[in-house]
């Protein structure tokens, strides 16, 4: 497989090296994590003064490390005294107790830990619990367009942004030579290995609402979703599911990082809302490999791919209310507000005009950009910023 450097990630991992948190790199499965840390390792190896504890819990040569004494003992005997020592484990979680060696290796404070996992083993919201909150964590998404762009390098941005949107990110998929093969990859990464995941970490019994559940977000992205109506709709006269469930099976898939919530922001009384959440997947690949090409709806597939590019670059994102007109999203960095707009066609004079209008409503001088499907070059509208959507992905705004 050809590989790119992912440069943001280590530029990142560069940043915290020698610091005394464990470092514990979160994504999706399938998302390159691995491949980071390698790719990490490669940079670290440049200085000879560098010993690098290196452990693959999901390789049969380190099988007999899943048992935490095994493990605390391997790594304290691949310790050098004379040299920076750096370990890095891959699905730690394999390891019985593992939270046991990682928190020991930490007080003994002569290693540089780097971490990854499962995701429905190794969770954001677990982390300070297992590690008492001495924890960086590194969020990886799957490739960006700017890194699609790295691996299949062409001048022409417009088909390239085309086969993206279908494509996705989740580049081992790219390994295959025609789109159905590509497309049951990356449907198997979603049923098979998340999936599986979920139902062996919660002891779910019902595996497949999980995957009805699932299917509807994805075909309901950029929707609003309230929790009853989704049971509501799932529900019929042979099949029955309620609030609770359903609540607690999205819970599952957002903690596997398979979708992303974001809450609504009152941009009038500057206050965060918790009603009506939408779901963003982590990466439109999936769409196109559980439910086909029917109904393409572009407007909320521009919308997921702009939702999460704001995730990767690190900003809080919300979903936009002002009176009773809703803003695609609410970027926030820094103390500055972005509001943005998604259309996937704004060439109708309807259409402009209904977008516009919602960004000229809003009174404060914070940047407003309109995001389309234009084929043009960015140009301006009474202070809104209209910008082709490739064109921003690969831009650093």
């Amino acid at each position: 497989m050809k590989l790119i450097e992912r440069k943001t990630y280590l530029d990142q991992l560069l940043a915290v090296k020698g610091t005394p948190e464990i470092k514990v790199i979160t994504g999706i499965r399938r998302s390159g994590k691995s491949k980071l840390m390698d790719a990490f390792i490669s940079l670290l190896l440049k200085d000879d003064n560098t010993n690098i504890i290196r452990i693959k819990l999901n390789l049969k040569t380190f099988e007999e490390l899943r048992n935490a004494d095994e493990l605390y003992s391997y790594i304290s005997e691949s310790y050098n005294e004379k040299k920076t020592n750096y370990l890095f484990i891959d699905e730690v979680q394999l390891c019985h107790g593992f939270e046991w060696v990682i928190n020991s290796l930490h007080e003994e404070e002569k290693y540089d830990i780097y971490l990854t996992g499962s995701n429905a083993f190794l969770l954001s919201s677990d982390l300070a619990t297992l590690f008492g909150g001495r924890v960086f964590e590194i969020k990886m998404f799957p490739f960006s367009f700017n890194e699609y762009l790295l691996y299949y390098p062409s001048t022409d941005l417009d088909s390239l942004f085309d086969s993206f949107v279908q494509k996705g990110g989740m580049s081992g998929s790219y390994l295959y030579g025609n789109t159905e093969d590509a497309r049951k990859y990356v449907e198997n990464i979603y049923k098979s290995t998340i999936a599986r995941d979920i139902v062996e970490k919660f002891r779910i019994e019902n595996e497949q609402l999980l995957l009805m559940i699932g299917d509807f977000l994805m075909d309901n992205v950029g929707n609003s979703s309230s929790i009853r109506n989704i049971a509501n709709k799932l529900s019929s006269n042979t099949y029955t599911t309620n609030d609770k469930t359903v609540g607690a099976y999205i819970s599952y898939l957002c903690k596997s990082f398979m979708f992303y919530p974001i809450n609504r922001y009152d941009i009038k009384g500057k206050k965060y809302l918790e009603s009506d959440i939408k779901y963003y997947l982590a990466d439109t690949s999936f769409r196109f490999a559980v439910l086909g090409t029917k109904r393409p709806d572009y407007g909320h597939i521009y919308e997921n791919i702009v939702a999460i590019e704001l995730l990767r670059r690190g900003y809080e994102v919300y979903v936009g209310k002002l009176y009773n007109t809703e803003i695609d999203f609410v970027a926030i960095k820094n103390g500055i507000r972005t509001y943005i707009q998604i259309s996937d066609d704004i060439s109708g004079e309807e259409t402009f005009n209904r977008e516009v209008q919602s960004l000229l409503r809003i009174r404060d001088a914070f940047p407003k950009i309109l995001i389309a499907r234009t084929k043009h070059e960015t140009s301006q509208y009474q202070g809104i910023e209209i910008i082709d959507i490739a064109r921003w992905l690969v831009s650093q705004k």
